[in-house]
């Protein structure tokens, strides 16, 4: 019911501030169902770039609705579609793709719908990361590159001017720099969020080693083997444990819930999460801060390699009247255009996915005003994949990051070894990935 609350009222308003489009006319625009997640202060930046391209319409009108979480998204969508009234647009979480890629009879692959709606549309419009994570084995984009990031290194500048460290450029320089940020007075070294994104999946790209075979799930979902447990990840747990140990590493749990405000309150100096947290820590860190790559292994001659996006991409879904498409194609092409792309990067800290939009940035003089802003894009640009690089594309990915915290903070807390540690995700999750290869086909 408050669903349809919603929408009532994101209409009314509509209809107020449409200026020269009359109610009549309103009325009469098709209604185009777009479920995502964003909530608070993203919420309210999607409903903006939504109200203008809105106001942009005679035809159609694009309804924004916040489902919860990503995976509450992704489960509407699908309740929905299994009752023959799925919503035009859904959001999916990076870690849902291979699943959604897997039901084939689900959704449109945007650059069909976009061939057949006459609209110029190409994978090579998009940022390399973001463009090479969504598209299917010929290269084309099934789903639109919507809310992408990197992982980033924020940094406390006082903390690490009173330590006088610069921010660590590999994992060997954490622990030194964490040992002096304690010794000057700092309460913790670092923290993260994600620590299952971040630690792991990104952690595996930017050091250029796989995550699994098959090429993370790129090349074929079948006889799918996670490498988790080899040696430079085990090692990397270990380092984990042992500053944690030694306060220079506070594990915050899943997300960046209590992630954030160990960095804004002070308490932790360092802080590795996704780039779009950043409109977070404007709002909240009453210090100056800086932002860094990720750090790598420097024992790895294959890193630093490339990062690869997190966040979503939206999926056009089938079963949706067909006069519909029309308009989820105009919608998306609103959505990719370089003036949308360019407002939604400096709203939200997330990247421009089009090249479009990043050239528009750098023609305003906006990376050289915030430098940090580049921190990611050239994170996922700094070498061109590999093709076990362009990202983690597992079947039940989530539940594989449920087993990979639950296993680190069995070793955070002493009741397992790194080394226990990892072999118990591997263990658990080929499980997993011979069950999702047995029922996904390809």
């Amino acid at each position: 019911m408050r669903a349809r609350h919603v929408f009532t009222l994101a209409s009314i308003g509509l209809a107020f501030s449409l200026g020269g489009i009359t109610s009549g006319q309103a009325a009469e625009r098709i209604k185009i169902q777009f479920w995502n997640a964003m909530s608070g202060e993203l919420g309210k930046t999607v409903q903006h770039v939504v109200d203008e391209f809105n106001a942009s319409q005679t035809q159609y009108e694009v309804i924004s609705v916040n489902k919860g979480t990503y995976p509450d998204t992704m489960m509407s969508a699908v309740a929905a579609f299994r009752a023959k009234n799925p919503p035009d647009i859904v959001q999916v979480f990076d870690v849902g793709t291979a699943t959604m890629m897997s039901a084939k009879g689900a959704y449109v692959p945007v650059y069909e719908l976009m061939a057949k709606e006459h609209i110029p549309f190409s994978t090579s419009q998009f940022i390399g990361g973001a463009a090479s994570y969504y598209s299917n084995a010929q290269g084309k984009l099934v789903s639109m590159p919507f809310n992408s990031s990197a992982p980033v290194l924020f940094y406390n500048k006082d903390q690490l001017a009173k330590a006088g460290v610069q921010p660590p450029k590999t994992w060997q320089e954490m622990g030194e720099v964490g040992k002096k940020l304690m010794a000057s007075g700092s309460k913790c070294g670092f923290t993260t969020g994600w620590p299952d994104w971040i630690q792991f999946e990104q952690f595996s790209l930017w050091n250029g080693i796989p995550y699994a075979t098959q090429d993370n799930g790129f090349k074929s979902s079948k006889n799918v083997k996670l490498l988790l447990n080899e040696k430079p990840y085990v090692l990397h747990v270990a380092d984990l444990v042992d500053w944690s140990k030694a306060g220079i590493f506070k594990y915050a749990g899943a997300a960046s819930t209590n992630a954030t405000p160990l960095f804004n309150s002070g308490e932790c100096a360092m802080y590795m999460d996704s780039s779009s947290v950043l409109s977070s820590i404007n709002a909240g860190a009453k210090f100056p801060f800086g932002i860094a790559p990720m750090p790598y292994d420097a024992n790895l001659k294959t890193a630093p390699q490339n990062s690869a996006v997190g966040g979503a991409s939206l999926w056009v879904m089938r079963g949706v009247p067909a006069n519909h498409y029309p308009g989820v194609a105009k919608f998306l092409e609103f959505l990719g255009s370089a003036k949308t792309q360019a407002y939604w990067a400096k709203a939200t800290g997330y990247i421009p996915v089009s090249n479009a939009g990043f050239a528009l940035l750098k023609a305003e003089g906006y990376y050289e005003k915030n430098p940090g802003a580049m921190v990611a894009v050239s994170e996922l640009t700094n070498k061109p994949p590999k093709p076990f690089t362009m990202g983690v594309r597992l079947g039940y990915l989530p539940q594989i990051r449920d087993n990979i915290r639950a296993e680190l903070e069995d070793a955070l807390a002493g009741k397992k070894t790194a080394q226990q540690a990892m072999d118990a995700v591997v263990n658990k999750g080929d499980k997993l990935l011979a069950q999702f290869g047995q029922t996904a086909g390809q």
